[in-house]
């Protein structure tokens, strides 16, 4: 394939990104026409500059169901290589504590919430205000800086040495390699879907200012959110200093689900990632994602020993769109076991009208 690198930034959903796994982000946009992989059917992308802000901006756009054949294609065009507008999602869900719900499920996870979405209203709560270390789940405020920043998505950035060194002690294990270039969209991609810290690391470090910079935006939209059990260190969640609550990660959660670019990239649940030189088969890191059956819009899983296994999800069930935050789990299958108890309870309450 040719090595010269992508001008679009591709907000893919899931049976056609399937289809596509093989098919790299500079192959797609080296053609306005793009043919799936073989036994699939052909699909004409178009791309404009409005759709840059719908999925950049607040877009009002409803969420699609896991699974949609619809394909949303961003063109960063050789003219207009950057979004210079600062707008962005600001809509901020209030908490209701309401817990009028009974026969509440047990869960293995040291914290845990469950919120109605739209009307801010506490179904479920353990702990919730607890401020606790996060692991990855520092990457879903990761992402929300990088959109907010309006930078250029199409942008090459070669990883460094640096930015495989870890936080708070910790070195960052990876299949990604010092060296590798791929674009702003890529690295986004893997540190979402993938989780993989020294994409996040180099977003950072490539912000206007630096990590420090960075730093300072995400705690700043934390305090702009309400987040008042939050602090962050750097962008990874390797340092344990990176803390909150389930509560506070609910409102963040809602708020991120705005984004349409933070949605997709976070419930991708596989991708080939075509470097040129090799492809890294990547899973996503939740294997309710990764195995379908719920409509799951956002999510988000994250670990280091002083976390636990963690998770965020903004799911819609029985037509209620509702975030889920388990922190603090013992190991992985307890974790999902915690989730899929929490969802199937959500989906014995009465639907929303």
């Amino acid at each position: 394939m040719k090595n010269s690198k992508k001008s679009v930034l591709h907000v893919l959903s899931m049976s056609i990104l399937l289809a596509w796994s093989s098919t790299s982000f500079a192959e797609l946009v080296n053609n306005n026409s793009v043919s799936p992989s073989a036994g699939s059917s052909s699909a004409s992308i178009s791309w404009s500059a409005n759709d840059v802000s719908q999925f950049l901006e607040d877009d009002e756009t409803e969420i699609s169901p896991q699974g949609s054949t619809s394909v949303t294609t961003i063109l960063r065009g050789s003219g207009s290589a950057s979004i210079t507008s600062s707008t962005a999602p600001q809509k901020s869900v209030q908490i209701r504590d309401t817990f009028g719900y009974s026969n509440q499920p047990s869960v293995n996870a040291r914290a845990a919430l469950v919120m109605d979405a739209q009307t801010g209203e506490v179904l479920y709560s353990k702990n919730s205000s607890l401020a606790v270390p996060i692991a990855s789940i520092t990457k879903v405020m990761t992402a929300v800086v990088t959109a907010d920043a309006r930078l250029d998505m199409s942008e090459e950035i070669t990883l460094q040495q640096i930015d495989f060194a870890g936080a708070g002690g910790k070195n960052s294990s990876s299949t990604l390699r010092a060296g590798d270039t791929m674009n702003r969209a890529e690295l986004l991609l893997f540190a979402l879907m993938k989780s993989e810290n020294p994409a996040a690391a180099a977003l950072a470090r490539t912000y206007p200012g630096g990590r420090s910079a960075f730093v300072a935006a995400m705690n700043a939209k934390a305090r702009q959110l309400g987040m008042t059990s939050t602090r962050y260190a750097e962008s990874t969640g390797l340092d344990p200093h990176n803390v909150s609550s389930a509560r506070d990660l609910g409102i963040l959660v809602s708020a991120a689900s705005q984004y349409g670019l933070i949605r997709q990239f976070s419930t991708t649940p596989t991708y080939d990632f075509n470097l040129g030189y090799r492809v890294l088969k990547s899973n996503n890191t939740n294997a309710l994602v990764r195995n379908g059956g719920w409509n799951i819009n956002l999510s988000k899983t994250g670990y280091i020993n002083e976390a636990g296994r963690c998770v965020v999800m903004h799911t819609t069930v029985n037509s209620r769109p509702a975030v889920v935050v388990l922190l603090g789990a013992s190991t992985s299958q307890a974790r999902t076991n915690d989730a899929t108890n929490l969802l199937n309870w959500v989906a014995t309450l009465p639907k929303r009208i």
